[in-house]
């Protein structure tokens, strides 16, 4: 199968998944020419907001090869990924990434999230949600302890 093809897939999956009342997001993760998982967007099902189409083909893929990595895969989205599924998808090895529908595209209505990468894009710090280190008085060790039990 072709990269077109693999992409089609996974606009069926999400035109399917509008059918059915959820939202238009489908995602295709195949690894040397196999597909290992195919998802939808499954917000309204779950109320869950992370179960986005990406992450659910990234959760059931990592399930069925047992493993947290997702060295050479590819995935195929109906959507332009969030930033946090493709903050999952770097931190999983997924070496490639195609999209259909851009943010520009879902604009109009209210499938977009470039708001989002605009915010991310800002120092931590200045974004609307800050992030701020914290350490309670007294707390250390945490790391090291967890590497100290890996041996």
């Amino acid at each position: 199968m072709s990269d077109e093809d693999f992409m089609r897939e996974a606009v069926a999956l999400a035109r399917d998944n509008a059918l059915q009342g959820g939202r238009p997001f489908g995602a295709v993760l195949v690894r040397d020419g196999v597909v290992v998982a195919r998802a939808v967007n499954r917000i309204h099902e779950t109320n869950d907001p992370t179960t986005h189409a990406e992450l659910e083909a990234i959760r059931q893929a990592s399930a069925a090869l047992g493993s947290p990595r997702l060295d050479g895969a590819t995935i195929y989205a109906s959507g332009h990924p969030c930033p946090m599924c493709l903050a999952a998808m770097h931190m999983t090895g997924v070496k490639a990434a195609f999209f259909a529908y851009s943010n520009e595209d879902g604009e109009d209505f209210g499938l977009s999230t470039a708001k989002i990468y605009a915010e991310m894009a800002r120092e931590p710090q200045a974004q609307s949600l800050p992030l701020r280190p914290l350490r309670p008085q007294g707390e250390a060790g945490l790391y090291e302890e967890w590497a100290g039990r890996r041996r």
